[in-house]
């Protein structure tokens, strides 16, 4: 698995996301960013990542952080 592979997937699974992925094929760590993440709990966000990713947190990726921002919280850290 490679990094650009697990951004679409994640893409795929939250339409409107802004992903970036870092990675060396077994370790990755994702900042994932949707208007759809806005009125969820931290918990509900990670379990729409992980549908998002469905069976490859089982074998391909052996291990991955990540963070999840509505936008308004990802303009907040800009600043």
């Amino acid at each position: 698995m490679q990094a650009d592979e697990l951004k679409k997937r994640i893409e795929d699974g939250i339409p409107s996301a802004e992903v970036v992925v870092q990675g060396d094929g077994d370790h990755f760590e994702a900042t994932i960013v949707s208007a759809a993440f806005e009125g969820k709990s931290r918990v509900q966000q990670h379990q729409m990542v992980y549908a998002a990713l469905g069976d490859v947190m089982q074998g391909a990726v052996h291990a991955l952080s990540f963070r999840t921002l509505t936008p308004e919280q990802s303009a907040k850290q800009i600043q």
